[in-house]
This record gives structure tokens, sequence and C-alpha cells, in this order.
């Protein structure tokens, strides 16, 4: 039974009723929504803590699942980042892994983020980060989930809305309209801790190998992926392709 079975509002009108409401009334709209069929991802890059921090300031039972896909590539600091704002927030998080390891991976398919090909990303990316989600969505009967992205990350992240159909999931898009400059103030004005990397000159952080600091060529979503894309496909609607 598909999502469109499920949900008895209006996607047009719910989106009008979403667009003025902060970012913590966002997110208290769908837990009020869908209760348990509600989630929300992490990636524990750069921004966040802010959506984590949100988490504190609504009215959701604390034990709403916090869903983080592990690829088992994360850069050491990522790992030691999340265990701080797992502590700190008191998650109640799911990690989420391929079923396939990253020897078993490497062993079948090579290292397909060292090829320079678009299909072998892609590959990479349904493997370790893709099915490994829609897997964990089906089996938690999650409905809708938010996650941090924002309208001016990417190419296609300008064209999503607050709330889209993704794999007869609803997705939730609490953070769409912030710009660099809301995410940095709130994390000053909530003395959030910064990703160790952030020093470093990374304004987006994934797996250690497809992540760069930003240079005079590179910057945003430009470095991730050697430049070759911006998605890693799980904000996008096909289940192959290109998303966190």
């Amino acid at each position: 039974m598909g999502i469109n079975s499920k949900i008895d509002f209006s996607l047009d009108e719910t989106r009008s009723h979403l667009e003025p409401l902060k970012a913590e009334e966002r997110l208290q709209w769908a837990y009020n929504q869908f209760k348990t069929n509600f989630a929300i991802t992490t990636s524990f890059g750069i921004q966040s803590a802010v959506l984590l921090n949100m988490l504190h300031k609504i009215e959701v039972d604390s034990t709403i699942p916090v869903i983080w896909v592990d690829t088992g590539y994360l850069p050491p600091e990522t790992y030691r980042y999340a265990e701080d704002l797992i502590n700190k927030f008191n998650l109640n998080i799911k990690v989420i892994q391929s079923p396939i390891s990253p020897a078993r991976m490497e062993a079948l398919h090579g290292k397909l983020w060292e090829t320079q090909k678009i299909e072998d990303l892609d590959k990479y990316h349904q493997i370790r980060k893709v099915q490994p989600l829609e897997n964990a969505l089906e089996k938690m009967e999650i409905l809708c989930w938010a996650s941090g992205v924002r309208g001016d990350q990417t190419t296609h992240r300008s064209s999503m809305t607050l709330l889209d159909l993704i794999r007869d999931k609803l997705s939730l898009r609490p953070l769409l309209n912030w710009s660099k400059k809301d995410i940095f103030y709130y994390m000053q004005d909530n003395s959030l801790p910064q990703h160790p990397l952030f020093e470093k000159g990374y304004s987006t952080v994934g797996d250690w190998h497809s992540s760069a600091p930003e240079g005079s060529d590179s910057k945003g979503r430009d470095t991730r992926f050697g430049g070759l894309k911006q998605e890693c496909g799980i904000h996008l609607p096909g289940l192959s392709g290109d998303g966190i």
C-alpha cells in the first residue's frame, strides 16, 4: 500500500501551511501528523548539529528515531563528532549500513570512487547509501522523514519544496530556505560544536575519499565526489542515480 493511501491531506495545501512556519514548527507538524512513522536522518556532517538540536525544542517523543547511514568510509573526525552529538542530545540513533561490507564490495567491484566514472559512483552510492536507507525506512514503517538539506546547496535541491514525495515516502526539509549564514549564526547562538573538519576548510563532508576542503576552483557541493556530481542519490526520486 503506497503513501498516497495513508495521508489525508493535500500536498499543495500542506506546503502552503508549512511555508511561514519556523523550522522547529515544521518538525513539530511532521511529528504530530505521523508520530511513530516519522524519523529524522543525519549524516553528522558540517551542519548536522542544527537539526539535531531542534529536536530538543519541540514536543516530541524522546524515542523518535534518528537514522544515520554509515557507509564505513567516513573520516575519523566524523565518527568522533557523531559520538559527541549522540551523547550531547541523547539521540535514539539507528545506525544503518549496507549488508555488503566495504572489504567485500572492494573485492567484487574495486574501489568504485577511483575510476572517475559517474556510473561507478552511482553503483557505490546505491550499495552503501540509497538501498540501506530504503531498507531501513521500509522495515521501520516510516512514512515521513526529515533531513537538513537546503535549497542553496545544489541545483537539484533548489527545485525542492518543503515536503516532497520521494520513492513512496514523504521527505520534509525544515531548513530548505536557510542560508549558510543562518546555519552559522544558529550554531553560534546555541553554542553548538562545529565539525572538526569545518576548521580545515570543509563546507560539506561525506566519505573521506569523496570530500575535500574548499579551494580556488571548487566550493560547496562541488568539492564532493571529485566534482563529477553533487548528489549521492538519497534525495533523488529514483533508486538509481545521484543525495546526502
